[in-house]
């Protein structure tokens, strides 16, 4: 079945860096544009940013522009969420999604169940 399994997150004081992955498997990785949207606490789920099928570009929100990077490796079905700076603001559940690019915006078909980031100040 399908399936994306995120992980990578933990507890990291504000200034610090976390990376996210995000395995996945019973899809074909290299035909879906992939997303990371984030949920923090009493908050609507938003989108953090996304990378076309081949890597070549990518999108964020404006809030994370300059700190965070998404790449993917094809070969091992993998897309990541680098993230540095990291602020208490950016604490949240994260999840990577696989979607696709409608009009000019990302439209997730498939969500992982997403992991857990906190910054603490």
């Amino acid at each position: 079945q399908v399936q994306l399994v995120e992980s990578g997150g933990g507890l990291v004081q504000a200034g610090g860096s976390l990376r996210l992955s995000c395995a996945a498997s019973g899809l074909t990785f290299s035909s879906y544009r992939m997303g990371w949207f984030r949920q923090a606490p009493g908050k609507e789920r938003e989108f953090v940013g996304d990378i076309s099928t081949t890597g070549s570009s990518t999108n964020y929100a404006d809030s994370v522009k300059g700190r965070f990077t998404i790449y993917r490796d094809n070969a091992n079905n993998t897309v990541y969420l680098q993230m540095i700076s990291l602020k208490p603001e950016d604490t949240a559940v994260y999840f990577c999604a696989a979607g696709y690019l409608f009009s000019t915006h990302f439209a997730p078909h498939v969500w992982g169940r997403g992991t857990q980031v906190t910054v603490s100040s």
